[in-house]
This record gives structure tokens, C-alpha cells and sequence, in this order.
């Protein structure tokens, strides 16, 4: 709800954490971020921030956010990649199994720090959070940060959909493992696996498949698919083997 800003985390109320996640928004969109781009359009960048915040696990549409926005594709590109280097979107790209499936070659976007989010849509509450669109996506960026966090340097991935519905939250190649992982991430304790994502996993020839969830419960669910809260994920993918360099996102 908080995000992982530590002045956010540990403010003495709800109501001081989403001012301070507020005034730290307005404060790097019109300062700081021009003084690392200079010419930079803090009204576009603010505009864009907010769309951002609306599509937050969405497929990246170039397109629509260009025609929203006013200015070309190419413009709305270069902004996407500033946000991208500074460490408050991440792109996460598509998995290119060697399939002869028509599949989705967009990125999808998230803004990392989901703290930042909420507060950009003006959610304070939990009451709010739960009852908001988003919050699904909310929780499956969170999820994928963290895991990304704790994963081993060197380690690739990427998301899976094709035009079908076939679909992979996340794919996760640690390396030296010699294995692709397939995580389904559900805010539910009670979620199930669709049948896309058993086809998708078969689509990239995945050798262990997970559901990743906000609970603490662990169990199996049919095919082979195993069930796990996030918190004990983290710590089976911090227990492997650790290369020698740093994650990078798949091309």
C-alpha cells in the first residue's frame, strides 16, 4: 500500500505517507527529472505519469498514449525510456519462444514502486486500493519486484501472451539452472491456473510452473503447477546459487 520508499514506509500515519509519496512525484517530475533531461516537457511528463499510473500492468501502446498526449509515438518513446532509466517504470518485454505463434511483441508496463502508484491515483486507504481497477496489477508489479530483486544476477525475463489468450505472468531463467520457470502471480489466495497458461507453458517448454500468491499457504494444483505465498517464493529464488554480474531484462 506504502510502496518501499523508507520515509513512506515508516510514516506515522497513512495520511503522512501518501503526502510524502506526493510531494516526492511533484517534486522529481518538475525538478529533478529536467535537471537530468534538459528541455524536458514537465507538463507531458506529469500527464504521462498519470496514464502510466492508469495502465499499470497494461500492454504498452505507443499509439494510444501519442493520440492521448498530443505528440508523436517517437516523443512518447523517448519519455517512456527516461522513465525506464531512472528506475520508476519497468518494461517488462516479451518472451520470444520459437513457435509459430502469432504472440504479443509490446512490453508491458509497470510503475516500479507501487506506493508511487496509488498515490498518483489518489489512493490512500486500503479500502480504496481493494476497490480500485488496478489493484490486481498493483499487486502483480509489487510481486515482480520483488522477486526480481532476490533473483540471481544474470537471471533473464519476460512475459508470454499470444493473440490466443495463451499467457505467462512471468518467465524466469536463473542461470546455471538450465531450467525456464512459468509464474502465475494472483493477488488471491484462491486463485487458479487458466487453461492459456498451461498451454503457454508448454508453448516455451517450461520445466517448473508456479503460482505465486499473497498468502502463505503451499500446495500443489493439477499438472504439476505448484502454489506458493510470495514472501516464501523470495526466499526459495534467494537460497540459489549466485553468478558473477547483474539482471537485465530479456531483448
Amino acid at each position: 500500500m506504502r510502496g518501499g520508499f523508507p520515509l513512506s514506509l515508516t510514516a506515522a500515519s497513512l495520511q503522512d505517507s501518501f503526502e510524502w509519496r506526493s510531494d516526492f512525484i511533484r517534486t522529481y517530475l518538475e525538478r529533478d527529472i529536467p535537471s537530468f533531461a534538459k528541455g524536458a516537457n514537465v507538463l507531458l511528463l506529469d500527464n504521462l505519469w498519470t496514464m502510466l499510473s492508469y495502465a499499470q500492468g497494461s500492454i504498452l501502446n505507443l499509439s494510444s498514449l501519442s493520440r492521448s498526449l498530443g505528440v508523436s509515438s517517437p516523443t512518447v518513446q523517448h519519455y517512456i525510456d527516461l522513465l525506464e532509466k531512472l528506475l520508476l517504470i519497468r518494461l517488462i518485454r516479451p518472451f520470444h519462444a520459437n513457435i509459430k505463434k502469432r504472440y504479443v511483441k509490446s512490453p508491458k508496463v509497470f510503475i516500479r514502486d507501487s506506493g508511487l502508484a496509488h498515490a498518483q491515483l489518489g489512493l490512500m486507504t486500503d479500502v480504496q486500493i481493494l476497490g480500485y481497477p488496478i489493484v490486481g496489477h498493483s499487486w502483480e508489479g509489487f510481486a515482480i519486484e520483488n522477486i526480481l530483486s532476490v533473483a540471481p544476477p544474470r537471471s533473464r525475463y519476460g512475459f508470454y501472451r499470444t493473440a490466443k489468450g495463451a499467457e505467462i505472468d512471468l518467465v524466469l531463467q536463473v542461470p546455471g539452472l538450465q531450467s525456464l520457470w512459468a509464474l502465475e502471480i494472483k493477488r488471491s489466495v484462491a486463485a487458479s491456473v487458466r487453461r492459456g497458461f498451461y498451454t503457454a507453458r508448454d508453448d516455451v517448454s517450461a520445466t517448473k510452473s508456479f503460482l505465486v500468491h499473497q498468502g502463505s499457504e503451499r500446495f500443489m494444483l493439477k499438472h504439476g503447477v505448484e502454489a506458493m505465498g510470495l514472501l516464501e517464493f523470495c526466499e526459495q529464488i534467494s537460497a540459489l546459487p549466485l553468478p558473477s554480474t547483474g539482471i537485465r531484462g530479456l531483448k
